[in-house]
């Protein structure tokens, strides 16, 4: 583990970047494949390189958000705004903070994404993206944030993994 932690210090956007490319687009792979119940390349070569550049790409907005939303949340504390949180108080408390402040941002901002590498508009079941934020991403956030900083976006990057699988289950036809 001390050169997965060498590594991140060194380089925290390059890291974050390449987890969420790797993670996140599997995670995209995988629902696909649970949805559907078979074995394919949903997306081909060019459609995964470019949700890789594109998970990527959040990786950045993602990296900055979590260690803002960490001094945000403790600055509030420093000023009386907040009550003194222990860790898991705290850790709720950045979770939520990110999560309704700028979790819509980002959820808006995939879809911009994914529309770009459809070639076409997709706002349908937007408002499934935005609920996840409640019951997937607070608490899975919460968790996030109870580890030590090296370890954040590594996590984080495995939940996007996660919500894809859940996902391919919840868009799951029928047996035939």
């Amino acid at each position: 583990m001390d050169w997965y932690i060498s590594l991140v210090k060194e380089h925290p956007i390059l890291t974050a970047m390449a987890q969420f490319a790797v993670l996140g687009t599997l995670g995209e792979v995988l629902s696909r494949w649970v949805a559907e119940r078979r074995f394919f390349c949903p997306f081909g070569a060019r459609g995964n390189l470019l949700r890789m550049a594109g998970w990527a790409l959040l990786a950045v907005f993602i990296k900055y958000a979590f260690t803002g939303f960490v001094a945000f949340v403790d600055g509030l504390c420093a000023h009386g705004l907040l009550p003194e949180l222990g860790a898991f108080g705290r850790s709720f408390a950045v979770s939520l903070a990110m999560n309704l402040q700028f979790g819509p941002f980002l959820v808006i901002v995939h879809r911009l994404i994914d529309n770009a590498i459809a070639g076409r508009a997709n706002w349908a079941n937007l408002d499934k993206g935005f609920l996840s934020l409640l019951w997937f991403w607070v608490p899975a956030h919460t968790v996030t944030f109870l580890l030590p900083p090296d370890f954040r976006i590594g996590l984080a990057a495995v939940w996007s993994l996660a919500l894809g699988v859940i996902l391919g289950f919840y868009a799951r036809r029928p047996a035939a």
